[in-house]
């Protein structure tokens, strides 16, 4: 999944969940908190595997349950302690919808889930074998995917991503637009208020 993708996710999961448990939009801090999320597993990896070489893959250490688990956990217990759980779960949420997307990602798109990466280093990760760095290998995966948009094959996967980002965005203007500074928000027109 892309960055974007990860985010529309990750706040779909969470917005919904806030509202079943609390009838309440989420708050600013907690999107924060789960924008941070969303992102973490591939800000740890992709650098430390793409530019660094101490990963074998981009979807190694930060993607782990062994490490997700263990992180989120702390997470919860520094946010219960700060009686602020909303910020606790939002992280949560966020990085475990990060690798959720992860796996489901490649079964939108037409291709065979490989969740093994969940259980590293106990279960191997395919080396990446590419030379380039960070930017040049973002570059290359960026235009693939600018090359497979075209493919009228996948038409309905797009219809599929658009309709899911902007279905989270119209729901993100219902919410208030949480995590944008309230003196903008103030004075911006938002459907739902």
């Amino acid at each position: 999944m892309w960055p974007w993708e990860h985010l529309a996710f990750g706040y779909l999961a969470y917005s919904g969940l806030r509202r079943l448990r609390t009838g309440k939009p989420p708050r600013s801090d907690a999107v924060v908190a789960l924008g941070v999320a969303t992102q973490l597993p591939d800000l740890v990896d992709k650098p430390l595997a793409w530019t660094l070489s101490v990963l074998p893959s981009g979807h190694s250490l930060a993607h782990s349950l062994l490490t997700a688990l263990p992180l989120s956990a702390v997470a919860l217990v520094l946010a219960h302690r700060a009686r602020r759980t909303d910020i606790g779960v939002a992280f949560t949420v966020g990085y475990l919808s990060h690798l959720a997307g992860d796996i489901i990602y490649p079964v939108a798109v037409g291709k065979d889930p490989a969740p093994g990466f969940l259980l590293w280093p106990l279960v191997p990760v395919p080396q990446d074998q590419s030379t380039l760095g960070f930017l040049a290998r973002f570059r290359s995966y960026f235009g693939d995917y600018l090359t497979y948009l075209n493919d009228p094959a996948i038409q309905s996967y797009l219809a599929l991503e658009l309709g899911l980002l902007f279905g989270v965005f119209c729901l993100w203007l219902f919410d208030g637009m949480p995590g944008v500074p309230r003196e903008i928000v103030r004075y911006t027109p938002v459907i739902g208020r």
